[in-house]
């Protein structure tokens, strides 16, 4: 008797696994239409452009910090004795 009640038990969760899975998918389905491609482009771009600028004044001044070093390792060599 034990084995029959949980044997149904088990069959029981997943019928009402299944039938919990149907109404979220269900819900998926009914979702708002996709926003235009000239506002995902523009907005991809922005994305784009906020993240290169600051690469951009990294990479100058990464520039700047090798050319300070060259400097500085040029000082020391003229003045080690």
């Amino acid at each position: 008797m034990k084995r029959r009640g949980g044997w149904l038990a088990m069959m029981v969760g997943v019928v009402m696994v299944g039938v919990m899975g149907c109404g979220q998918e269900a819900s998926k389905t009914s979702a708002p239409a996709a926003p235009s491609k000239s506002a995902t482009e523009s907005t991809g771009q922005a994305v784009v452009d906020s993240i290169k600028a600051p690469l951009d004044k990294a990479r100058g001044v990464e520039g700047t910090l090798k050319d300070a070093a060259d400097k500085t390792a040029d000082q020391a060599k003229d003045a080690a004795p």
